[in-house]
């Protein structure tokens, strides 16, 4: 294989980083020399003497050039006939952040393979979300990854049945069952040839044990670091709704809507861990297993989990007006979502009213019209609102001027209906647009949307208070933005750490 088609664009110059670069195998072994963690999740080696594949930072002996070929996915190593090392497990490394940045087809398509669309809706479901026929997803996935989507979501359900069969005492056909396998003989097929060991074999590696009745189920999310935890706690806490969002001083508690039924997610701050390599402790209880692999990468873009902060803060340090709140915030991340629509919904609740008047209103729509947790949440009793429920609420339990209850019930409606599709899957700058389109919807909104619902990383949203604020404090003007490119978004959030306590009063409450 003498070329990979593997994408960096933070490696080079300026404008390498902004259209991205095309790697040969010598410069992926080049990487591999330096045992980066921040490239696991970027590309995978596979070394032919041994038949399996390795992250790049994988502490085995460095195997001879001559020896390896490299893979942007998991999914085309294994449809190689590479199995995944047990040492370094390249299964579970971070996401490529280059599914953040990019907005093409095949990154959308990524997003929603990873969202468990192809195990619930198949390839067609797939391809029909993304306007293209199967044929052409299919070559051009193909081409860019090394693997088609059912490859790929076929990947996800071996990484998905290993951490069920090492962390929970769960029956092997209720694990093929919830790993979305669709029988247990194409279950035993699939872990024995990813991970050159049996479905019991694996379980004997348990780390420890979590009754399957129970629901519950505790993850080790790994993280790129530097990773500013503190900060993005402190966001998500100051904007907790009640009942769906709980900070307790600890951990973060966040109910969630998941594509089959309802969970709960509980996540405490990382620790320093094996090998200096840092992790989010994720305590899922879930109504429905099969649900597992949606509630983790919901889980990931929530926190941001698979940025690459080493890059992000290496392009906005170019700017030596940021570079004093790069330093005191190395690692900041975009606070992401759970659920687009409900990003939404909370940035028009959340216009030209305070953190905590948003956070106040939105807690009594939440209990007027969300549905009741169908699983123990503890201090969480609801998930936030279906865009069907707010779209036939009556107005007067909307606590908002009048134009802004309409604003709220015409966007669940055309969400309601599909005239606006608003998932990780679909067109950023096409859905943007069709927010501009709902009365009562501007560019903020529209952008706030963009940035953190669909986890666009170049967002500017040059009328915000806070973003304001923090120009002023640096004596910049809004057009600076554009030196940020394409980071944008991540420029955004140093504003508002600059500006302080001044932007809170009404940087958006959701």
């Amino acid at each position: 294989m003498a070329a990979v088609r593997v994408r960096f664009p933070h490696i080079g110059s300026r404008d390498r980083r902004q259209t991205g670069a095309v790697l040969d195998a010598d410069h992926c072994y080049r990487l591999l020399q330096t045992r980066d963690r921040r490239f696991d999740g970027w590309f995978v080696t596979a070394v032919r003497t041994t038949g399996i594949y390795c992250r790049p930072s994988c502490p085995a002996v460095m195997p001879k050039r001559p020896n390896v070929e490299f893979f942007p996915t998991s999914a085309a190593a294994q449809q190689r006939g590479y199995r995944a090392c047990k040492r370094c497990r390249p299964d579970a490394s971070p996401g490529s952040p280059d599914w953040d940045v990019r907005g093409d087809v095949v990154a959308r398509a990524v997003r929603l393979v990873a969202d468990g669309v192809v195990d619930r809706e198949g390839v067609h479901g797939l391809a029909r979300r993304l306007g293209y026929s199967e044929r052409h997803l299919n070559r051009v996935m193909s081409e860019e990854l090394g693997a088609g989507p059912l490859a790929i979501a076929r990947a996800q359900r071996a990484h998905t049945a290993r951490t069920l069969l090492e962390t929970t005492d769960m029956a092997l056909p209720a694990v093929a069952a919830a790993s979305g396998f669709r029988s247990l003989r194409q279950f035993n097929d699939t872990v024995r040839e990813v991970f050159a060991a049996t479905p019991s074999g694996l379980r004997r590696n348990r780390r420890a044990t979590t009754s399957a009745s129970a629901g519950v189920i505790a993850l080790e999310l790994p993280v790129r670091e530097p990773f500013a935890a503190a900060e993005l706690v402190a966001f998500f806490a100051a904007r907790a709704i009640p009942g769906v969002e709980c900070w307790d001083g600890t951990s973060l508690h966040r109910a969630l809507r998941l594509p089959r039924a309802h969970g709960v997610v509980e996540l405490s701050a990382p620790e320093p861990d094996r090998g200096s390599q840092r992790h989010v402790l994720a305590r899922l209880q879930l109504a429905d297993w099969r649900d597992l692999g949606a509630a983790v990468r919901r889980v990931r873009r929530l926190l941001d989990l698979d940025a690459d902060p080493v890059s992000v803060d290496e392009a906005l340090a170019t700017d030596d007006a940021l570079a004093v709140s790069i330093t005191a915030a190395p690692g900041l991340r975009v606070p992401g979502s759970v659920d687009p629509f409900e990003t939404a919904v909370r940035a028009v609740i959340g216009q030209q009213i305070s953190v905590a008047g948003a956070r106040t209103v939105a807690g009594r729509v939440v209990s007027a019209v969300g549905e009741r947790l169908s699983i123990d949440g503890g201090h969480l009793t609801h998930v936030f609102p279906s865009a069907a429920a707010l779209a036939e609420i009556d107005p007067v339990l909307l606590p908002m001027p009048r134009q802004r209850q309409c604003t709220v019930r015409e966007l669940a409606r055309r969400v309601a209906a599909d005239e606006l599709v608003l998932d990780v899957g679909a067109d950023r700058n096409a859905v943007a647009a069709s927010l501009l389109d709902v009365p009562g919807i501007g560019p903020w909104t529209a952008g706030y949307v963009q940035m953190r619902g669909l986890g666009d990383p170049d967002v500017f949203l040059p009328t915000d208070l806070g973003v304001r604020v923090g120009l002023g404090v640096l004596g910049l003007e809004p057009s600076r933005a554009e030196r940020w490119r394409p980071f944008r978004s991540y420029g955004l959030h140093h504003l508002w750490s600059v500006a302080g306590s001044r932007s809170s009063r009404l940087v958006h409450g959701g």
